[in-house]
Order: C-alpha cells, then sequence, then structure tokens
C-alpha cells in the first residue's frame, strides 16, 4: 500500500491505495496528520498521486466531480451507501432519511448514518453532503468544522444554492 500527504485548507489529508486504486483518505485529528500503517510506502505515484491532483483542484475550485479508480473496503450495505453519496450533485445536500429512500429502505436513516461515518473515502465519495432532516449539520467523521468547510468550499465555486431534502 502507498500513502502520501496532502496539504489541504481542512488541514493534512493521509492518502492511501495501491497500484490499481485509492482505498482510504483520512482527516486530520486534533489538527495533525493521521500516520501511515507501519507497512505503507510513502509514495504518490499511481491513484494516489492522481487523487493528490483532483483534491487540489477540487479545493481550489477548479473540480466538482472525481474520476478516480476507487476500492473502499466494507459491507455490501456500506458500499450501497457509498454508490448512493457519489450521486450527490456538487453543492447540494441531502438528508439521512433521504439517503436511505434512495438506498432502498426508508426505514433504515440510523443504518445509513452508520455506513456513512465507515465512509474511507470522504470528499470523494460526498458523506458531507448529508445533513440532518431539519437541515442541520450533524455526524460527521472528520468532525463538524470540517464538514461546515467543505460545504463553504462548494457553496463559494459557484454550485447551486444547497438544499435539504426532507425524510
Amino acid at each position: 500500500m502507498n500513502y502520501a500527504y496532502l496539504e489541504s485548507p481542512i488541514g493534512p489529508l493521509l492518502i492511501a491505495g495501491d497500484a490499481q486504486a485509492v482505498t482510504r483518505i483520512s482527516f486530520p485529528k486534533d489538527g495533525k496528520a493521521v500516520r501511515p500503517e507501519a507497512e505503507w510506502a510513502e509514495s504518490a505515484k499511481g491513484p494516489v498521486g492522481e487523487a493528490i491532483r483532483q483534491l487540489r483542484e477540487y479545493f481550489s475550485g477548479r473540480r466538482r466531480e472525481f474520476d478516480l479508480p476507487l476500492a473502499p473496503e466494507g459491507t455490501e450495505f456500506q458500499k450501497s451507501v457509498w454508490r448512493r453519496l457519489q450521486e450527490i450533485p456538487y453543492g447540494a445536500t441531502i438528508s439521512y432519511g433521504e439517503l436511505a429512500k434512495r438506498v432502498g429502505n426508508a426505514n433504515a436513516s440510523r443504518a445509513v448514518g452508520a455506513a456513512n461515518g465507515k465512509n474511507p473515502l470522504p470528499i470523494v465519495v460526498p458523506c458531507h453532503r448529508v445533513i440532518g432532516a431539519n437541515g442541520k449539520l450533524v455526524g460527521f467523521g472528520g468532525g463538524l468544522p470540517i464538514k461546515q468547510a467543505l460545504l463553504e468550499i462548494e457553496a463559494k465555486t459557484g454550485a447551486p444554492k444547497a438544499h435539504a431534502a426532507r425524510g
């Protein structure tokens, strides 16, 4: 597994993957970069380097969609939630209830929230675009300030006004 760091407006991101795909993006913890696994090698080649390039474009407002090979590890249910997250347009938000409906089970808001929280590829798989039914920012692995910052980046770059689908 290869890894590299990206200094970003939300702090240092750890990006990891292999020769075929990106497998993880980790937010900083307490303002500090997450440490890689001991057996990983530092290298920005292949998909990891491409992820860094595309994330820089995202943070500068020049990219709204990612085109990366991804290989997140998770259950089939988690992967179905993560696929649906990728369908949320740049700058838009939906509720956990709406996401549960899109996954196929309107009563699974909590399970969807748990899967959202386990997303190993935040930003690229935009879990930050899911908010509470009341329009408030709730639950986010990177912390609510990072969630707010990501939504503000998208709002500043000419995206449609964010809205919360009720559900």
